[in-house]
């Protein structure tokens, strides 16, 4: 197990290295910040000194050179247009979405895993088929159009819910977060409902396929022959053995719900870090389009190497095939 992590952990850090190199590459060729941060009007050597200002007039291995040393001491840079830390910016923005992926893949496990195997257990039944049709159009919907229609049907046509902003918040140890207030909630539902759709269909089709997989199985058929009833057959033979797969799945989801927010913040104005790139793009402020970047890297490697702990503790055999590796 301490050779598997430690294998693991190694892989992450040479994966962040990696994308360093290419988000601050791919990012820093792109454009110049100063022929939208200063006035047309400006002349040569006040360009220049803005140029200079920035740490813009140096070779670009020399500003990765910078970066690397000033991110390992926890300084991603200053904002271009804020003129404040790009990493504080990010971390405000954080919560707001953190919160919202949290509650849309709550919103795909409760829903996605059990209307999945109720598809898996009866297949051909009217349920099953409404269940699965639903899930293509799950699939098939563009994001931003399923959240316009939620806007029509709920806030502008039955008006239950509100369309845009985050709503009251309280601090929850320092943290302003939406969930604990009612109106913070109401904000939250239809943007979390529209992030959760695709991931939904995605655990009801993992669901069914592993639900079908394991009712096949021996130990179903030795756990009917002996008696048990068919609520402890779904619940504890066939839901445990399903999850390996839907955990692997999920972990891997909930990163790219926090790094690809953006429609969905953006259709509902919801004051996330999606929201934060989008306005950083348009403006060139490299140094926050550089941190957020790299936060969603590194979350996203974060989330893969606890799925692989858990995939390890749920499977033993994994680890077990890695160490003859």
């Amino acid at each position: 197990m301490l050779v598997y992590f430690l294998r693991r952990l190694g892989q992450s850090l040479f994966v962040i290295a990696a994308m360093a190199v290419l988000v601050f590459i791919g990012v820093y060729a792109i454009g110049s910040p100063i022929d939208m941060m200063i006035s047309p009007d400006a002349d040569q050597a006040e360009m220049e000194a803005a140029i200079a200002r920035l740490g813009l007039d140096k070779p670009l291995w020399e500003q990765f050179f910078i970066f690397v040393t000033n991110a390992l001491q926890g300084d991603l840079g200053n904002s271009f247009v804020y003129a404040t830390p790009a990493a504080e910016l990010i971390i405000s923005k954080l919560p707001a979405t953190l919160e919202l992926a949290c509650l849309a893949l709550l919103f795909a496990i409760f829903l996605g895993v059990p209307l999945g195997m109720i598809a898996g257990l009866k297949p051909n039944s009217l349920a099953g088929k409404t269940i699965m049709t639903g899930s293509i159009m799950g699939f098939s919907l563009p994001n931003f159009w399923q959240g316009m229609m939620l806007i029509l049907l709920f806030a502008v046509i039955l008006k239950w819910l509100p369309s845009t902003g985050r709503g009251d918040t309280v601090d929850l140890f320092g943290v302003p977060v939406s969930f604990l207030t009612a109106d913070g909630l109401s904000h939250m539902l239809l943007p979390a409902i529209n992030l959760a759709l695709f991931k939904t269909s995605l655990v009801i089709r993992l669901a069914r396929a592993g639900t079908r997989e394991a009712a096949l199985q021996d130990y179903v058929k030795f756990a009917r022959a002996k008696g048990l009833s068919q609520r402890r057959i779904v619940l504890v033979h066939i839901a445990k053995n399903i999850m390996i797969p839907v955990v692997t799945i999920l972990g891997l989801e909930l990163g790219s719900m926090i790094a690809f927010a953006v429609v969905t913040e953006t259709v509902f104005s919801w004051p996330g870090m999606g929201k934060l790139l989008i306005d950083s793009i348009q403006a060139l402020d490299r140094p926050v389009v550089v941190a957020y970047l790299m936060l969603t890297v590194f979350i996203f490697i974060l989330i893969n190497f606890v799925v692989d702990m858990l995939y390890c503790v749920l499977d033993p055999r994994v680890r077990l095939s890695e160490a003859k590796a």
